[in-house]
């Protein structure tokens, strides 16, 4: 595919002020998004994927077009998935709900940038080592086994990393927020906010995001340029998808498993490529195994999808089945995500308690170890 440098630049110009348009126009005056405002933008972001996607088809090929979807629908799918961490890392900083757009939208950039460089530097290397294919795809299969073993999202506590414990030791941090800004001036000395801090928390935790993402998106395409646009759209609209779905994130019960899936069919898929483009001696004598097929993309486009449905289904199945046992006990349902809450006999409300206490009761910072997670911020 033989993307002029005028179309790379028209590319990157639209992406950097759709995000300029985001500060400008939503995130300059701090505020929390109504659910209609979440989802129109939500809307808006996705249909320019969607059209871009269209325009790819139309002027490249259904090849490369295909190419694209599969690769778009995978990055927006383990983009939701790293909205859990972002809701558990809101949680445990006690972000305002008015400062977290902030939050998110410098956090997406900061991704957008890091996950340029990794781009850039894996198709460097696909391109010099083809057996870097054998490494990618091994890793996403590592990573399926280690999501489908996951318990799921029932993980309530965030771990702070060796970039947070050492930002806090070098660099003073005030203890209270200050309005949307990063740092502050007290009694004339220059300290960071806990805005900062969950910033950083954030930015950090992609970089995780991205060791997973990137090799994925690779086993769907090797086209530089749709690699890189398929992350990008992902990410811009993740801000407004935040707000628009973090009241049913616990509902996708079985998100983790249907990832699973999809990074291990793209790591099978990766290690057939790699045969196929085989230069490693001790395997076949160096050369190419073309005994298996390669998978079209139409195939690998039509499991992404159907995986992604059926996990939808099947979890908010499960989460209606639990909600109605738990009414059944003398819970409650709750209409919004239609999780329970205990019945009053059950013991203190958690809400009285947080009130008491002043502390969420709900992903507070903590220094013991949580219980294991398919994708936590790195230590």
């Amino acid at each position: 595919m033989d993307v002029p440098f005028w179309v790379w630049a028209v590319t990157v110009a639209a992406i950097v002020a759709m995000i300029v348009f985001d500060f400008v126009g939503h995130v300059r005056t701090p505020h929390a998004p109504t659910l209609r405002e979440a989802a129109t933008w939500s809307a808006v972001y996705v249909a320019i994927a969607v059209l871009f996607g269209i325009g790819v088809w139309i002027f490249a090929g259904g090849q490369y077009g295909g190419e694209y979807f599969a690769g778009y629908i995978t990055e927006k799918s383990l983009s939701v998935d790293n909205l859990f961490v972002f809701v558990l890392i809101m949680a445990s900083f006690a972000v305002p709900r008015e400062l977290q757009q902030k939050v998110l939208l410098f956090g997406i950039a900061f991704a957008l940038i890091l996950r340029t460089v990794f781009i850039f530097l894996g198709a460097a290397a696909i391109e010099q080592f083809s057996w870097v294919f054998y490494v990618f795809g091994g890793f996403l299969i590592w990573t399926a086994v280690a999501q489908a073993r996951a318990s799921g999202h029932d993980d309530d506590e965030f771990k702070e990393n060796a970039l947070l414990r050492l930002t806090r030791k070098v660099i003073p941090t005030t203890q209270e927020y200050h309005s949307d800004r990063m740092t502050a001036k007290i009694d004339g000395k220059r300290y960071i906010t806990p805005l900062a801090i969950a910033l950083i928390a954030i930015g950090s935790a992609d970089i995780l995001f991205a060791v997973d993402s990137i090799p994925a998106i690779f086993g769907l395409t090797e086209e530089t340029f749709l690699v890189f646009t398929a992350n990008a759209f992902s990410l811009l609209g993740l801000r407004q998808l935040f707000f628009l779905i973090d009241g049913l994130l616990d509902r996708l019960v079985y998100l983790h498993y249907g990832l699973a899936v999809i990074l291990g069919f793209i790591g099978i898929k990766l290690l057939i490529h790699a045969l196929h483009e085989n230069e490693l001696p001790f395997i076949n004598g160096g050369e190419h195994v073309t005994a298996i097929p390669e998978v079209p993309t139409w195939l690998s486009l039509a499991v992404i999808v159907v995986t992604l449905f059926v996990t939808t289904v099947t979890s908010l199945a499960r989460s209606r089945r639990d909600a109605r046992e738990a009414v059944a006990a003398g819970g409650t349902a709750d209409p919004g995500t239609g999780g329970t809450t205990v019945a009053p006999s059950a013991g203190r409300d958690a809400a009285a308690v947080a009130g008491e206490t002043g502390v969420p009761t709900v992903g507070r910072v903590t220094d013991e170890e949580p219980s294991p997670s398919r994708r936590t911020p790195p230590a």
